[in-house]
Order: C-alpha cells, then sequence, then structure tokens
C-alpha cells in the first residue's frame, strides 16, 4: 500500500479491483479502513493515481453490473459505492458480498465512533 494511513487507521480489508473510470476500467488494489476506502490504480494504467472516499461520505453500497466501455452491462460482478455529493464509484472485484457487508459494517462502526 502507497498511501499512508492515518493515525489509529487500519486497513480491514483489501483485494485486487478495477475501477470503471469513464470506458476504462483502470486496474488496480481496493483497500477499506477504519476511516476510508482506497483504491490504488497501477502505474501502467492510463488514468494512474490513487481515489479515497472517506467512511462518512458514502452514502451507500450495492451491487451493480460491469459495464463495457461504461455502457453496455456484461457480468453481474461489480460493486457501487454511492456518496453523499451524489457521485458513484463502480469497482469490478471478486468477492463483492464480502466486500458489500465489510463497507456496511465499518460504516457503522466509524459513524457510532464519530457520535461519541
Amino acid at each position: 500500500m502507497k498511501t499512508r494511513l492515518r493515525d489509529e487507521e487500519d486497513v480491514l480489508w483489501d483485494s485486487a479491483a478495477n475501477l470503471q473510470r469513464g470506458i476504462e476500467a483502470a486496474g488496480g488494489w481496493l483497500y477499506l479502513t477504519t476511516h476510508r476506502l482506497i483504491f490504488e490504480a497501477h502505474a501502467f494504467n492510463v488514468q494512474s493515481g490513487t481515489t479515497a472516499i472517506p467512511l462518512r461520505d458514502i452514502a451507500g453500497a450495492r451491487k451493480c453490473w460491469t459495464k463495457f466501455l461504461g455502457l453496455i452491462p456484461i457480468f453481474p460482478n461489480s460493486l457501487a459505492v454511492d456518496t453523499v455529493k451524489g457521485k458513484t464509484y463502480r469497482f469490478v472485484l471478486f468477492g463483492r458480498d464480502e466486500w458489500l457487508r465489510a463497507i456496511r459494517k465499518a460504516r457503522r462502526k466509524r459513524e457510532d465512533e464519530d457520535d461519541r
């Protein structure tokens, strides 16, 4: 992991994933931490770099279809993460049911800690 973790931030879950960025599905690694969802693209993608979504900014997560060129549904193995600002991030990954449960659990725990 290249992204520097904050104090008291731990990685809870991680796996290979692709992030749909327009027509490109950028390959990389997805991390769920106690504070953020972080996608680190491989350097050889057209659109490289890191995308970090604070857990408090996630409005919800749901199963969705992988779309060819960002348009044509081809396979039901993606996870959509919606933010409170109306942006949707689509991740193609294995184990999306486990990811969905892990994200929901981490969000609840973060909300509980923020309420204290």
